[in-house]
């Protein structure tokens, strides 16, 4: 019977249209089909018995695995120990210009001894909603959805198998040197197929193709820091969710993966969050990926031409710039470990977050400053945002923890509204851009006094989450990271010592606590934030802690999978939790790596605070 691995046992392959799991046992246990948002037909991820699968895995009960990517690619290698030989499992997903043209490739290699295989192809359509037909078609096997979404895939491969119930399984034996190769892929293909093709030909063709694309992307990066390794694997992760057609990025590969096991807190993260696909650009920015920059400013710029108000803008979208994400609950599957509801779509969507603007704007004016100078017309659009922010930021929102509790005053919302304001005057002063220079100012000057002086709290010794709030908040970590305020700042340097106090556990740093008054609007427990670790870690390095800024940042690396891949939280038993892997977790490690960098290069005799 299948059962439901941690979440750190999986690994990521994709195809910059979309992405699936492969998990340790040789188990493709979540793939959507064709794109990030689509419906999936493997997702026994979610439901052990119903989602779907495909498995290549030894037959031998006593089968021991390892699993590892060729290093500065997306390729996937799975290694199976038996008594009786070693044999590799490669995973990949070719890269092709269009979505429709979806392929995965798996091949089997004994390298030693003699292992008799087990191989099950389980899809279950649209979610596992809709069932499918079976059918030859030569010598490929062609699955049918029998849903409105008309999906049709085909197997191919050089070994004998069985068709039961609509289904594949199949069982052999192969001897040391032997190889077996499987591919499915969508039909029909707007670019031609191998089909036609020598099978064995085709796979190898595609493999060398899909290594030389990663490790020449690879070479554009102009990282030069330590932890190099990591961080190119986080930025190899970011571009695997990232759309090569339309430029924008997702916020994490799945949906429904719970923030607590058995609980409630499971949401769809497969859109574009204007503020989460910001930050990777920046992060993009930071290691020297330009062009991934330039590309996601044409999609805003594409979804800008479609505003008439500022307000217009929402704060996430589908990858392709679609605003409908309306939230269904699937509650035919279980859930993760029976974790419920399963989720897809996003209710969040048209929530009001008024911080959206600060990380668009911000990412903005670093482009230009880094990636290439902005036209006139973009920046009409930025001008139309930054008026806007003039006019609302003092506007109760649901900040950028997306609360279903009711709009609040948030001081993340305020911080990132000053971040809007000042960045767009950075932008005009550097290019001469036409601006109401002084209201701006004016606005920028309110909003700073207005933190400083009505979010601090005098009993907390600290800034708190909401004007006249007890609860500590780790976003205001991001107050020094965007030079809102100095990390010298007495006030500032408080509210360090009061999260490390009451949110803070080592390395792992909690958003907020919820059993100290914190209201999100929804029941259950959650995880630390991985994202707020980073952001803690980085604080530390700036202000000047930099040798124990490095120990907690390698004791996070601990925290990761056995891939270098983290989900959005980590629980305090060290298990990965939440949806995985997480876009704002792997880009908040590349700024927290480059920043120690930094600091450690001007570090002559360190000395270790354990403080």
């Amino acid at each position: 019977m299948k059962e439901y691995l941690p979440i750190a046992d999986y690994g990521l392959i994709g195809n910059l249209h979309t992405t699936a799991l492969v998990s340790m046992t040789g188990s493709i246990d979540y793939l959507p089909f064709t794109r990030f948002d689509s419906p999936t037909i493997f997702a026994a991820l979610l439901d052990k018995d119903k989602g779907g699968y495909w498995q290549l895995c030894p037959a031998h009960k006593e089968t021991r695995q390892k699993q590892l990517y060729l290093p500065d690619t997306g390729v996937l290698l799975t290694r199976f120990f038996t008594p009786d030989g070693m044999a590799e499992l490669t995973d990949f997903m070719p890269l092709k210009e269009h979505e429709c043209n979806c392929t995965v490739v798996r091949m089997i290699r004994v390298i030693k001894g003699q292992i008799k295989f087990n191989m099950t192809l389980k899809p279950r359509f649209n979610y596992a909603r809709d069932a499918h037909e079976l059918t030859r078609e030569g010598d490929a096997l062609l699955f049918t959805g029998k849903g409105p979404h008309k999906v049709q895939f085909r197997l191919i491969t050089n070994q004998e198998v069985n068709i039961q119930d609509g289904d594949v399984n199949a069982e052999w034996e192969l001897q040391q040197g032997d190889k077996a190769y499987f591919v499915i892929e969508t039909v029909p293909q707007q670019e031609g197929s191998f089909m036609g093709e020598d099978l064995l030909d085709f796979v190898e063709k595609s493999f060398d193709k899909t290594v030389i694309f990663w490790r020449s992307w690879v070479e554009q990066s102009t990282y030069q820091g330590r932890w190099h390794e990591t961080v190119i694997r986080s930025a190899i992760t970011l571009k695997l969710m990232t759309s090569r057609e339309y430029g924008s990025t997702i916020a994490a590969a799945t949906f429904g993966l719970p923030e607590h096991i058995g609980g409630g807190r499971n949401w769809d993260y497969r859109f574009t969050w204007i503020r989460d696909a910001a930050f990777t650009m920046y992060a993009f920015l930071r290691l020297g990926f330009r062009g991934e920059a330039q590309h996601f400013l044409a999609w805003i710029m594409e979804r800008c031409r479609e505003l008439h108000e500022a307000d217009e803008l929402q704060l996430m979208y589908t990858v392709d710039g679609q605003t409908q994400l309306q939230e269904e609950i699937l509650g035919h599957l279980e859930g993760y470990k029976c974790s419920r509801p399963v989720r897809i779509g996003n209710a969040a969507s048209k929530q009001f977050q008024l911080d959206i603007y600060g990380e668009l704007i911000d990412t903005i004016y670093l482009f230009n400053k880094h990636g290439g100078p902005i036209t006139y017309e973009f920046w009409k659009y930025v001008t139309l945002f930054v008026n806007y922010v003039v006019r609302h930021w003092q506007d109760d929102d649901h900040g950028i923890w997306e609360v279903r509790a009711g709009k609040k005053d948030f001081l993340y919302s305020k911080i990132m509204a000053w971040v809007a304001i000042d960045r767009a005057i950075n932008i005009a002063r550097d290019r001469s851009f036409p601006a109401p220079m002084e209201e701006w100012m004016n606005t920028r000057n309110d909003i700073y006094k207005e933190v400083y002086e009505n979010y601090w709290n005098e009993e907390k010794q600290s800034f708190v989450q909401y004007k006249g709030a007890d609860v500590l908040d780790s976003s205001v970590l991001i107050m020094t990271l965007v030079r809102m305020f100095s990390p010298d700042e007495p006030r500032f340097k408080a509210t360090m010592e009061a999260i490390e106090k009451s949110l803070v556990t080592d390395s792992l740093v909690y958003r907020y606590n919820i059993g100290a008054g914190a209201v999100d609007g929804l029941a259950g427990q959650e995880g630390t934030f991985s994202i707020c670790s980073f952001w803690y870690i980085e604080n530390l390095s700036k202000a000047g802690k930099v040798e124990k800024a490095r120990l907690q940042f390698e004791k996070m690396m601990g925290y990761a999978n056995h891939l270098g891949l983290f989900s959005e939280q980590i629980g305090l038993q060290g298990e990965l939790l939440g949806n995985f892997p997480q876009a704002f977790t792997h880009l908040a490690l590349i700024s927290a790596a480059e920043q120690l960098s930094k600091d450690l290069g001007h570090t002559k005799h360190p000395v270790v605070d354990l403080s």
